[in-house]
C-alpha cells in the first residue's frame, strides 16, 4: 500500500521529461558533466575514421 502516490509522480516525471524540456541546455549539461575534456584515445580513433593512417 502507498505505491499509488509514489508511482503517479515518477510518472508525470517521466512524462514531462519525455515529451517536455525541448529547450534543454546541453552545452550546460556537457560542461557540468566534463564531456568537454577530450580523452586521450580519441585523436587517434578519428584518426583511423579518416583514413589517414600510415600503411
Amino acid at each position: 500500500m502507498g505505491r499509488g502516490r509514489a508511482k503517479a509522480k515518477q510518472t508525470k516525471i517521466a512524462r514531462q521529461v519525455k515529451y517536455g524540456n525541448a529547450g534543454a541546455d546541453f552545452e550546460r549539461l556537457r560542461r557540468e558533466l566534463g564531456a568537454a575534456a577530450r580523452p586521450s584515445g580519441e585523436t587517434a580513433d578519428r584518426a583511423d575514421e579518416s583514413g589517414d593512417r600510415a600503411e
